[in-house]
């Protein structure tokens, strides 16, 4: 094939000297968006993009094995409140989900974004019932629109309230009792700051029903802390409020508790000191007053304390559930129902990237029965009664099974599928193997390998996923692309590589800030390992990540070119040395580290994909992709390695980009999002070989077969 033309991208002479440095930028005209030039030259791509997708043999067969693998229905489960269930439910055909509620007058629909907004745009964001389950604040968004006001909702009528109140992304409430009233976080107004101040400026406000928003007081929150995000939690009887304060996602946080004597004039007490613990600690109120508290201070996989009094510092702590050091505490909730003989503490940890469950007496710790699950899964999102309960409900899947919703009544010590929760979508029948192989300085690291039959044959085409970053651990989730993929014969990989939370924060800590260029050494060894033992072959591998996996596998591509047939990147970060000015990025430091910083410049310019391309090199394909307006990582990092990566490359092989509009960083209408999905696999597939011509009369046998 002959090497491609693609459209002229003029390389500027722009060299930032940053602490003795000289850093090039050519393309950092393409950051400016609105800039016609840059408009005409997108365009361009967007043209590229979808000649090359035409060429594509099976685009129309991935989009209907799509389809057919993904799953619908209630997805999570149920907020109870009161005598109220509050559901998600999305149904196929539906773009977005709706708002169920299930009370004494049966299941109805109270929110359905698809009636305020039938192009699909406007999604139902997160939701937050009263106590009494009388009143719902509710969010709306409209795809990469910064507005996410909150609306209060009647239950009952489901006619608003009051609102919108603005500014509340990535908010938390807290309603008081009554539903008169409730605790939310919200943003300076814009006109208030100054020019390019890019912090978050985040106060913790209390608004009361009826009430113009104008008129809400500020009770937490200022200038000495404008770049933290604020999570809310009221003890059972309204009369304390915890506020937790972390600067972005930093694996530590700060705990306020205040005496609500006076709910406009909360007096915060400092109770953890997240810079001098550096952990993350997560506290929640007992019926009796005291603080329960979720932490890895001291236990880097996690631990369950108690905390006799609010204001007690860490030596007070008491160990009620110890850490598990081959098994990271996930979640955990406390069942205290009046049925219940005694108050019951139900936890959620990871052994080998599966879940276990088990049941504590919430007085001493002591283990009492370790629940059964449906398979060797992962469990998810446990929920129960506010303000008391004796049920638990959570989510469960594993690699072929959707998330489905359990029930767990510690009355009737049984577990149960939810009525009414059941999920759409015939999926292959999928066999997971969890292997190690050797990163080069000898640490052992964790693959998933899901495959359509349980015999090891190979090669064959292979997607090796991974993360890599803020803690996230990898497990052997449901998840479509990867359903399809195997569907198609191929084999779907995971690689739990340094800087996620697999193994617990001293496995995060291993892989971020100074050491982050060990993910990506752990990712490219893990692909090695794939090709040396036969499973595939460099002509049969692609690697795909989101976000910061997008980070990972872009670096991981610079570093080792030879070992990859195509690469995905999907709303990635590509230019480390800017990332801070664009997005969220402001508040990822402590994660990836600031330019701003001589030793840290140092660690990012080691790994940063954009800064690492090198003309002359035959890259494998590229598909970079992400939304028009990226209110998370930012577009340019897709536009800046589009270019710099189309000058450099000297094969024949595409470097294209997909470019969305009206969808958001990590969430879209369901038919883009199924439209993506069947592309990155369209993509992949042409590049390593994998055709699903047989795919979906798999499905269908194994569909009879169950």
């Amino acid at each position: 094939m002959a090497r491609l033309f693609y459209p002229a991208a003029r390389r500027d002479d722009v060299v930032e000297n940053l602490f003795g440095n000289p850093v090039p930028d050519p393309y950092r005209w393409l950051e400016d968006g609105d800039d016609a030039r840059v408009r005409e030259w997108v365009a361009a791509q967007d043209r590229l993009f979808r000649a090359h997708r035409e060429q594509w043999r099976d685009k129309e067969s991935w989009a209907s094995l799509v389809d057919e693998v993904s799953s619908f229905g209630v997805l999570e489960p149920p907020m109870v409140r009161g005598p109220v269930m509050f559901l998600a439910e999305q149904r196929r055909g539906d773009e977005q989900r709706r708002l169920l509620v299930v009370d004494a007058g049966g299941r109805r629909v109270l929110v359905d974004p698809m009636e305020a907004d039938p192009s699909g745009h406007t999604g139902l964001y997160a939701w937050w019932p009263s106590r009494e389950g009388e009143r719902v604040a509710v969010q709306m968004e409209v795809a990469e629109q910064p507005g996410s006001d909150l609306i209060a909702l009647d239950v009952r009528t489901g006619e608003i309230v009051d609102g919108p109140l603005p500014r509340a992304r990535n908010t938390s409430v807290a309603w008081l009792p009554g539903g008169d009233a409730f605790y939310y976080v919200s943003r300076v107004p814009d006109e208030e700051l100054a020019s390019g101040d890019l912090r978050l400026h985040r106060r913790v406000r209390l608004h009361r029903i009826g009430t113009p928003w104008q008129a809400d007081t500020v009770v937490f929150g200022g200038e000495d802390a404008p770049d933290h995000y604020y999570g809310l939690t009221l003890s059972p009887d309204g009369r304390r409020l915890a506020v937790t304060a972390a600067a972005g996602p930093a694996p530590r946080n700060d705990v306020y508790v205040a005496e609500l004597a006076d709910p406009r004039a909360p007096r915060f007490v400092r109770v953890v000191d997240g810079d001098a613990v550096h952990a993350r600690v997560l506290p929640r109120f007992l019926a009796d007053g005291r603080l329960l508290l979720v932490t890895d201070y001291q236990a880097p996989c996690g631990r369950v304390c108690l905390a006799d009094r609010y204001d007690a510092g860490p030596a007070a702590w008491r160990t009620l559930v110890a850490e598990d050091p081959e098994a990271p505490l996930d979640e955990c909730v406390v069942l205290d129902g009046p049925a219940l003989a005694r108050p019951l503490l139900l936890v959620a940890r990871a052994r080998h990237g599966t879940s276990t469950l088990t049941l504590h007496d919430l007085a001493d710790g002591l283990p009492l029965a370790d629940l059964p699950l449906p398979g060797a899964g992962i469990v998810s999102s446990l929920r129960t009664s506010v303000p008391h309960g004796h049920r638990a409900w959570f989510s469960y899947c594993d690699a072929g099974t959707p998330p489905t919703i359990y029930r767990y009544d510690a009355v009737r010590g049984r577990t149960e599928r939810e009525a009414g929760a059941a999920t759409a979508g015939q999926t292959p029948a999928i066999h997971s193997r969890r292997v190690r192989c050797r990163a080069g300085d000898g640490t052992a690291i964790t693959l998933f390998l899901f495959t359509a039959d349980e015999e090891d044959r190979g090669p064959r085409p292979t997607l090796l996923y991974g993360y890599g970053s803020f803690g996230m651990p990898m497990r052997p989730w449901f998840f479509p692309l990867a359903a399809a993929w195997v569907g198609a014969g191929g084999t779907y990989a995971v690689a739990c590589v340094r800087g996620g939370g697999e193994e617990g924060q001293r496995w995060h800590d291993a892989g971020r800030g100074p050491h982050k260029h060990r993910a990506v050494g752990d990712f490219v060894d893990a692909a090695a390992w794939l090709i040396e033992t036969g499973a595939t072959t460099a002509g049969q591998l692609a690697i795909y990540g989101q976000s910061a996996g997008g980070l990972l596998v872009t670096a991981a591509a610079m570093r080792r070119p030879d070992l990859y047939a195509a690469v995905v990147a999907e709303g990635p970060l590509c230019d480390m040395v800017r990332y801070e000015r664009f997005g969220l990025g402001c508040t990822w430091t402590d994660e990836f580290g600031s330019a701003s910083r001589p030793e840290q410049l140092q660690w990012l310019l080691g790994y940063s994909p954009y800064h690492h391309v090198t003309p002359g090199v035959r890259y494998p394909a590229f598909l970079l992709t992400g939304a028009v307006t990226d209110l998370q990582t930012g577009e340019a990092h897709v536009t800046k390695m589009c270019a710099a990566l189309q000058h450099a490359t000297s094969g024949d092989r595409p470097i294209l980009m997909r470019r969305e509009p009206d969808t958001a960083h990590a969430a879209s209408p369901a038919s883009k999002e199924r439209a993506l999905t069947a592309d990155i696999l369209a993509f992949a597939g042409e590049h390593t070989g994998l055709s699903p011509a047989w795919a979906a009369a798999r499905l269908h046998e194994t569909a009879a077969e169950r």
